[in-house]
C-alpha cells in the first residue's frame, strides 16, 4: 500500500515538472540544475 502512494506521488511530481518545463529541452536543464544542486549539497 505504502509502494502505491509513492508511485502516485512520483507521477504526480513528475508531471508538474513537465508542466513547468514545457519542453523536453526545460526538462533536460531542470534535471541538471537539480542534479548540480545535490552535488553542491554533498
Amino acid at each position: 500500500m505504502f509502494g502505491r502512494w509513492v508511485a502516485v506521488l512520483l507521477l504526480v511530481g513528475a508531471l508538474f515538472s513537465l508542466a513547468g518545463c514545457n519542453t523536453v529541452a526545460g526538462l533536460g536543464q531542470d534535471v541538471t540544475s537539480s542534479a548540480r544542486t545535490v552535488q553542491h549539497a554533498l
